[in-house]
C-alpha cells in the first residue's frame, strides 16, 4: 500500500509539515527509518533520531518543538500513539477472507458453527459447542463441550477453551492460552496430604477482549472467573479462579492474580506483578511492575509501588533512603565511636 502524506494527514486528522506529496510504503522504527516508511516520534528519549531519521515522514504531536532542522515530512497529530494505532491496522497483513472447515478438523455433530466460520486443520470442536458468525479459529484449538464463542472472535493456534467457558464477541486469543483449566483449590487433609477441590465453574470472557499467547485464565470453583469488556492480557498472565478483571484494565506479562480478586475497571497493571487472593482493587488503580500487592485497596486512581505496595510516591521517598543505607550505616557507626569515645574520657575524669 502507498499513501501520500497529504491522504495520511487526512486519515490521522493531522497537518502536514513538508511534502504533501511525499509518498510511503511502509511503517519504520525511528532509529532504522529507510526512503518511503513513514516512523513516529512518541517518547522524548528517542527525539535525537528525528534529526538523523532517514524515514520519508514523522508523526509528532502538536505540541512538539523541533531542536534542530527535520529532514523528514510530518505530520503533527493530538495523540500521536493514537494515531500509529490507526496507522498500523491500514498496514497490517490481511487475513485471506475464505471461511470454511479444513477436512482435518473434527467437528461433533451437535455442535453449532455460525455463517462464514474458517476452522482450521487438526482443531475439535465438542458437542453442544457453539461458535458465532465470522470467527476464525486456527489449526490445533480445542473447544469443548458447551462452549459459547461469539461473533468476530479469532483463535490462534494451540489455545484450549475447556467445557462451558463463554467467548464473546470480537476477542483475540493468542497461541496457547489455557481457558478454564481447573483454579487450584485443595482440601488440607488430616494425614497432611491435600484432597481436590472439584472445579464446576467457568470462565466469561466479555466483548473485545484480548488474551496474550499461554496466559492461564482459569475457571472458578463455583460461578465464573470474569473478564470485563475491553480487557487487554499480555502473555503468560496467571489468573486464579473466581478472578474479576474489571472492563479496561491492562496487565503485563507475568503478573499473577491469587483466587477471588477484583480489580477495578481501567486498571493498568504492570509486569510480574502479584496479587494475593480475596482483595479489592479500586478502578483506575496503577500497580507498578514486579510489585506485590498484599491488601485491598479502596482509594481509586491511585499508583502503586513496591512489595508489600505502597503508594508510589512514598516509595520513591522511602527508596531514595533506602539507597543511602550503607554511607548511613557508617554514619552510624562513627557516632557511636565518637559516643563511647566521649563516655570512656567521662568515666575516666
Amino acid at each position: 500500500m502507498h499513501l501520500k502524506a497529504k491522504e495520511l494527514a487526512q486519515i490521522l486528522n493531522g497537518r502536514v509539515e513538508g511534502d504533501p506529496e511525499i509518498e510511503v510504503h511502509s511503517p519504520s522504527k525511528i532509529e532504522e527509518g529507510g526512503v518511503g516508511t513513514i516512523s513516529f516520534l512518541g517518547n522524548l528519549k528517542y527525539e535525537s533520531y528525528l534529526y538523523t531519521t532517514t524515514a520519508s515522514i514523522v508523526l509528532v504531536n502538536n505540541d512538539f518543538v523541533a531542536r534542530s532542522p527535520v529532514a523528514a515530512t510530518l505530520i503533527r497529530v493530538d495523540d500521536v500513539y493514537a494515531a500509529i494505532a490507526l496507522l498500523l491496522e491500514r498496514f497490517q497483513p490481511q487475513a485471506g477472507s475464505t471461511s470454511g472447515v479444513s477436512p482435518d478438523a473434527r467437528i461433533h455433530v451437535q455442535a453449532s458453527v455460525g455463517a462464514e466460520v474458517s476452522i482450521g486443520s487438526f482443531t475439535v470442536v465438542e458437542a453442544d459447542a457453539q461458535i458465532g458468525a465470522h470467527t476464525r479459529i486456527y489449526p490445533q484449538v480445542y473447544i469443548g463441550r458447551g462452549v459459547k464463542i461469539g461473533s468476530h472472535v479469532t483463535i490462534y493456534p494451540g489455545v484450549r477453551i475447556l467445557d462451558a467457558c463463554e467467548i464473546g464477541d470480537h476477542c483475540i486469543i493468542h497461541s496457547n492460552a489455557v481457558i478454564g483449566a481447573d483454579g487450584f483449590g485443595f482440601a488440607p487433609q488430616s494425614d497432611g496430604s491435600y484432597k481436590k477441590i472439584a472445579q464446576i465453574g467457568k470462565v466469561v470472557l466479555e466483548s473485545h477482549v484480548e488474551v496474550g499467547a499461554s496466559t492461564c485464565i482459569d475457571r472458578a470453583t463455583m460461578g465464573a472467573t470474569i473478564i470485563r469488556s475491553g480487557v487487554k492480557l499480555d502473555n503468560l498472565i496467571q489468573v486464579a479462579h473466581n478472578v474479576e478483571i474489571g472492563a479496561h484494565t491492562v496487565i503485563a506479562a507475568q503478573a499473577g492474580i491469587a483466587g477471588s480478586t477484583k480489580i477495578g475497571a481501567s486498571s493498568m497493571i504492570g509486569g510480574q506483578a502479584g496479587f494475593a487472593g480475596h482483595l479489592v482493587i479500586a478502578e483506575g488503580t496503577q500497580v507498578q511492575a514486579q510489585s506485590g500487592v498484599a491488601s485491598s485497596i479502596t482509594e481509586p486512581g491511585q499508583a502503586w509501588f513496591g512489595t508489600p505496595a505502597i503508594k508510589w510516591k512514598e516509595y520513591i521517598r522511602s527508596y531514595g533512603v533506602f539507597k543511602r543505607l550503607p554511607e548511613l550505616d557508617k554514619l552510624v557507626a562513627q557516632l557511636a565511636r565518637a559516643v563511647r569515645s566521649t563516655t570512656d574520657r567521662e568515666d575516666k575524669g
